[in-house]
């Protein structure tokens, strides 16, 4: 008789238990997610992340929630802002964009995990101690940019003839560790080609809203015979500008992805930056099912896109090689 209502002493016991657990709030983790762009800029990128999320079995409001912020073009100073927002409100990692997003995250914490997307060379710029051990709190997908830099500047080299001066279009002053990397990279890779190289500035719109149209008129005045835009949030926003000055001027242009392309844009040669959004996904999922970031490596990306626009070649002329065309992943005709 003792056994049969201990027995059932346990079973309204464990009945209850399960009774608090279902009424119990299952716990929603909170993701934030910054760059010194805008929302329509970062959204198809954003898309691709939420959708892997999704395929991971994470259901948006009842399992994860996003925290987004945006520097709008504001500089540097912005980003900081950002992450310190993010850190205040307690989220439970964070995602954030490019090299200059990586250190203001890892300066604003040293305790909430952090996931980087087309951190260029985040050894070299003290993000992370080594990509298979990046140590403390930071981990997530290198973007090689300032090595892939090296290479748009080899498939001007190919397509435009009698190439010798290459504008450089910075995002700003050049100032930021990213475009500093990015800049000592094609610097020796110019000479080796026997390219000169301007340095033309676009001051953000905020601060100068005739910003662009000034930095395609210097490229003009300068005479330059193509263009690399090397820069971040800034031009990604204002991609559809940049693909029009750069067809008024007359200007062959390459860019970092394919957005730019899909926009209008001549050619672009890069990281698939909807992978590496992707695969940010599968960072974040494992550090919220308990995974340490001091045991996920950085990752190098493993996917590269050549895409060609006949259309925009026409438009300003420009015959492209066979030779080019037959190395291309994509031509739009």
């Amino acid at each position: 008789m003792d056994r049969k209502i201990v027995a059932v002493m346990i079973a309204v016991a464990v009945l209850v238990f399960i009774r608090r657990a279902e009424t119990q709030p299952a716990k929603i983790y909170r993701i934030g997610y910054f760059d010194g762009g805008s929302f329509s800029a970062a959204a198809p990128r954003l898309e691709a992340f939420r959708q892997r999320l999704r395929e991971l079995g994470w259901v948006e409001g009842k399992q994860i929630a996003f925290e987004y912020r945006f520097g709008g073009g504001k500089g540097v100073e912005r980003f900081k802002e950002l992450a310190a927002e993010l850190v205040q409100i307690k989220v439970d990692v964070i995602v954030t964009r490019g090299t200059t997003g990586a250190l203001a995250a890892k300066q604003a914490t040293s305790t909430i995990p952090i996931v980087m997307t087309s951190g260029g060379d985040p050894v070299g710029a003290g993000i992370v101690n080594s990509l298979a051990h990046p140590g403390g709190n930071i981990t997530g997908i290198s973007s090689l940019a300032p090595e892939l830099n090296t290479k748009r500047l080899e498939v001007l080299k190919d397509v435009v003839r009698k190439l010798t001066l290459v504008g450089i279009l910075l995002d700003g002053d050049g100032s930021s560790v990213g475009m500093k990397q990015q800049i000592k990279e094609i610097e020796p890779a110019a000479q080796a080609l026997k390219v000169k190289l301007a340095y033309i500035e676009y001051i953000e719109a905020k601060r100068d809203p005739k910003g662009l149209e000034n930095a395609f008129e210097t490229a003009r005045r300068k005479r330059v015979d193509a263009i690399i835009p090397i820069g971040g949030s800034n031009f990604l926003a204002a991609g559809k500008r940049i693909v029009e000055l750069a067809a008024k001027h007359g200007l062959p242009t390459i860019y970092e992805s394919r957005e730019f392309v899909d926009d209008g844009g001549l050619m672009s040669y890069g990281i698939d930056f909807f992978d590496q959004y992707r695969r940010a996904a599968y960072f974040v999922d494992r550090i919220i099912r308990g995974t340490k970031t001091t045991d996920l490596p950085v990752e190098q990306p493993m996917k590269f896109e050549f895409v060609i626009n006949l259309k925009a070649a026409k438009q300003i002329g420009l015959t492209i090689p066979p030779e080019v065309l037959a190395r291309a992943n994509k031509v739009i005709k």
